[in-house]
């Protein structure tokens, strides 16, 4: 029997032993919480909502990647009208005839060369155009273009056209590469997200590794009063087993506070910042990257780009706040030396219809341009062909000219220096082939991420194969004579399994049966299995059956 404390949880596992819980009540949402399912702890910088990825294999990967570059993802929420942002001065009768209330008059204009011009609104970037720190690509988009905010946010993050996804490219990409996240955290959080929670962007296929945290002074203040979760008293069976991981694993995101925080405060405030929510974001994320955080990827979010009505004035508000954080952040940036280590670029999940409405505003359309800004671009300019005007849909809407993927792959491998062939899975390519690179001014020459699947020290393929069943075989090749270690992990981070411990001679190895190398009973579902040598290790997931 257990001891009745009122001041306490008190539990009992299945086998009637105590369980005490001195911090919280562990029911599901806590469970999935822990394990980075759903979004826990809360987090606040500066008065703004900040989740992180903890730890995304697309992450963890980054941070090990042999580049110090850092991505800013800006979400431009609801749907950007392009053609009031990038003004087509070229065919501006046809683009005045189809928008007789809401264009953008000559006397509006920032020009940019001959073809294109900003409206007056974009004023702070007539500067970081000037100072060759701007690009546009035209026309961004994908066939038959989804309509819907759901499902168009939903492709931009899972690059899937053919079918619904759950998972995203980034968390996709890193689940294939590193998935042992539950057992070997980074140091620091190498993706952040601010005002955007549980974006399908860092959806994994087995999990979601973006662990929303929306209060980091809060979760400061359980640092500083010390109050982690208790692991002592935890008995050896499966319960306590359980609830001792997800205690270990909540620890961990309680010190990704302490990480942020430290990095926040050795930095200071640039000053010039709009006090509105795109403003304290980019202030936030100047102090994190100038305090040497660490983080490689950023995602920020400004919402209200769902202009049905009232365009003129809701839109040109959000240009300028959208101009005057991105003007401020490049001066801070280059103020601390950091501006040509930092790529910004927006999204979002569809453009407007060309011709206007009926309530000065417009209906959700198809392409749009996407901005780029960066000391690495290396000058101003724009890349692809603009939509045709004359030439739109039954709907009324343009075709796109630039698919969206080859945008993200040019940014993963050129600037991210992802390897070319991992990108092309991460974005589920099916036109049997890698996308062709967009001439954006930056180039990674030839530096590729840790992929030691496909590098010269460590060669591995899984195989399914087996009588009518699906069986795990795993080959692995090494290009010399070396010690290696397989082990093999359930889906909480526990070790179940050593699945070979040898020297392996170069070549070609004896196939590796996984259930039977593993010498006891597998429990039907995901595991991931981790391959060591003295050159590096490699993990991916695999299933049982």
């Amino acid at each position: 029997m257990c001891e009745t404390n009122h001041n306490k949880n008190i539990k009992l596992d299945k086998n009637g032993n105590c369980n005490t819980d001195e911090h919280k009540q562990w029911n599901r949402r806590s469970f999935l919480q822990a394990l980075g399912i759903a979004g826990g702890g809360s987090m606040m910088l500066a008065n703004t909502p900040l989740s992180v990825s903890r730890p995304s294999p697309l992450s963890i990967a980054l941070s090990q990647a042999e580049t110090d570059n850092i991505l800013v993802l800006v979400r431009l929420q609801g749907g950007n009208d392009g053609f009031n942002t990038i003004i087509p001065v070229y065919d501006y009768d046809v683009y005045a005839n189809a928008r007789p209330l809401i264009r953008i008059p000559p006397s509006e204009f920032i020009n940019l060369g001959d073809d294109f011009a900003m409206p007056k609104p974009m004023n702070k970037l007539e500067g970081v155009w000037g100072d060759g720190q701007m690009k546009v690509v035209h026309g961004v988009g994908y066939e038959d273009s989804s309509l819907s905010h759901f499902k168009g946010s939903d492709i931009y993050a899972n690059t899937n056209l053919l079918e619904d996804d759950r998972t995203g490219f980034m968390g996709r990409y890193f689940g294939e590469i590193y998935p042992d996240y539950f057992f070997n955290p980074p140091a620091s959080p190498p993706s952040i997200q601010i005002g955007s929670i549980g974006n399908l962007i860092f959806k994994g296929p087995e999990s979601d590794y973006s662990f929303a945290v929306s209060d980091p002074r809060r979760l400061l203040q359980i640092i500083e009063n010390e109050t982690f979760y208790n692991l002592d008293g935890l008995e050896e069976c499966t319960y306590d087993d359980k609830v001792r991981y997800l205690r270990e694993a909540t620890n961990t995101t309680f010190n990704y506070a302490e990480v942020i925080s430290a990095a926040y405060e050795r930095a200071t405030d640039f000053g010039g910042y709009l006090d509105d929510s795109l403003g304290r974001q980019f202030s936030i994320i100047s102090r994190l990257i100038k305090g040497g955080l660490g983080t490689k990827v950023f995602l920020v979010t400004l919402g209200g780009f769902d202009t049905h009505n009232n365009q003129p004035q809701r839109h040109q508000q959000l240009l300028n706040s959208f101009s005057e954080s991105i003007s401020n952040f490049y001066a801070d940036l280059t103020a601390a030396g950091w501006d040509d280590k930092v790529l910004t670029m927006t999204m979002s999940e569809f453009g407007r219809r060309f011709r206007e409405n009926g309530s000065l505003g417009t209906d959700h359309g198809t392409a749009a341009p996407t901005m780029f800004f960066g000391t690495a671009l290396n000058g101003n300019g724009f890349v692809g062909d603009h939509p045709d005007l004359s030439n739109l849909t039954r709907g009324g809407n343009v075709t796109n000219t630039m698919d969206f993927r080859q945008v993200y792959a040019t940014v993963m491998k050129d600037w991210l220096c992802i390897d070319e062939g991992l990108v092309g899975r991460s974005l589920l390519d099916t036109n049997g082939g890698p996308f062709e690179s967009l001439d954006l001014g930056f180039n990674c020459s030839g530096i590729s991420g840790p992929n030691l699947a496909e590098g010269e020290q460590l060669g591995h393929e899984v195989l399914y194969e087996g009588g009518g069943t699906t069986q795990p075989v795993l080959y692995v090749t090494t290009s010399e004579t070396a010690h290696v270690d397989i082990s093999l992990y359930n889906i909480i981070g526990q070790k179940v399994a050593t699945l070979a411990n040898e020297v392996m001679t170069e070549g070609r190895q004896t196939p590796i049966d996984i259930k039977e190398a593993a010498k006891t009973r597998l429990s039907t579902g995901p595991y991931v299995y981790r391959i060591q040598t003295n050159s590096g290790d490699y993990s991916k997931s695999i299933v049982i059956t």
